[in-house]
């Protein structure tokens, strides 16, 4: 699905880039020549290089993956903003329909939110820490303290209300 995504934005760049093209090479009688007008200097630029801007989204997701405890503890205790601690495994089907969920969750607020993703297999030493028995585990965090957790599946309004409770409204 992010490939997908990822191959939609592509397309829809450079189908406006395309249509940005100057009127002398739209109207090129031969597509030959609309080849190589389309080669010319001011059109070389890649639509895969890192100077052509993607569409984005108009709101902000904060999500991230958990490198190590230093980073746990910088980026989810000492937050400023909530933030929702997902627990999971890569071989954890629940932990896949979950995560989209809880993405689409974040996505709601608009930055008034952070998501952390840790894999338990990679960070077994957070989860002892945090009592997961179970994945997935999601924790809610304020500040450091742990305001609510739950664990398994949710659907969006399970997951709306949870995210609501822990910003406060």
């Amino acid at each position: 699905m992010a490939a997908r995504l990822l191959v939609r934005r592509i397309w829809t760049a450079s189908a406006k880039n395309f249509r940005l093209l100057p009127a002398a090479s739209a109207a090129s009688s031969s597509s030959s020549s609309h080849v190589s007008s389309l080669n010319t200097s001011t059109h070389t630029r890649s639509f895969l290089s890192p100077s052509c801007v993607l569409p984005l989204s108009s709101h902000r997701c904060i999500s991230f993956n958990v490198q190590d405890h230093d980073d746990f503890t910088e980026r989810v205790i000492n937050s400023d903003l909530p933030v929702l601690v997902d627990f999971h495994a890569q071989w954890c089907g629940p932990c896949k329909i979950l995560g989209p969920r809880l993405e689409k969750a974040i996505a709601k607020q608009k930055g008034r939110v952070a998501m952390a993703k840790v894999d338990i297999d990679e960070h077994t030493d957070l989860a002892i820490e945090y009592g997961v028995t179970a994945v997935p585990t999601v924790i809610a965090m304020r500040k450091g303290d742990v305001i609510d957790q739950f664990v398994g599946v949710k659907d969006e309004d399970q997951l709306d209300s949870f995210v609501n409770k822990l910003i406060g409204q």
